[in-house]
């Protein structure tokens, strides 16, 4: 079973993310660096009990929604803002018929937005908490902090300082979301070699 779903999240993937392009590219060294490291935050954390399976559809297609955004320098050139992307994301795993992982894509930006963060600021967001709930959906959005697909080398993960200080853009509180995940899953092997 398991290898049956592997086969078709990775199809999902290429149906939206053609292997020759640019946007494959970011995508697909993205997600896999957050699988990678995701599934080892898992296994440093097995006293949560953190299905990890699980785990690696939903870092898989987290991002799955940034083909819709305007941001030509990944090769993405939708009509979306890029922060829209969660929501989009959300909305297609529904349509694929993955509802059960679908919540990530949505849930994994930044620390989580609540519904009243997207009615405060205004957000153009569906007015509902985006806020991860299980422990495989904190392990995806903690993992992702530490990649960016813009960076000189995005399979190596960023300092804590650099996470922070992004975060940090939107409030301290951010910051202490992020620093209760660090305590929650560790931190210090997440810069060993895999």
């Amino acid at each position: 079973m398991n290898e049956i779903v592997k086969t078709r999240i990775e199809s999902l993937i290429r149906k939206y993310y053609p292997e020759n392009s640019l946007a494959f590219q970011y995508y697909y060294v993205h997600v896999k660096s957050v699988a990678n490291l995701a599934l080892k935050i898992a296994d440093m954390n097995p006293h949560l009990n953190p299905d990890s399976f699980v785990i690696w559809q939903m870092a898989m297609v987290h991002d799955i929604g940034i083909r819709f955004t305007n941001a030509p320098e990944i090769g993405c050139n939708g009509k979306l803002r890029y922060l829209e992307h969660g929501y989009k994301g959300r909305e297609v795993m529904e349509a694929e018929g993955f509802a059960h992982i679908a919540a990530v894509c949505e849930r994994h930006i930044g620390v989580g937005i609540t519904r009243d963060e997207v009615m405060k600021f205004e957000l153009p967001l569906p007015h509902r908490d985006m806020v991860p709930v299980s422990v495989e959906e904190e392990i995806v959005c903690y993992a992702d902090k530490f990649f960016s697909k813009s960076a000189d080398d995005p399979t190596k993960p960023k300092p804590i300082e650099k996470i922070e200080k992004s975060l940090r853009k939107y409030g301290d509180y951010k910051v202490d979301v992020f620093r209760r995940m660090m305590n929650r899953f560790g931190h210090h092997y997440i810069y060993k070699p895999f």
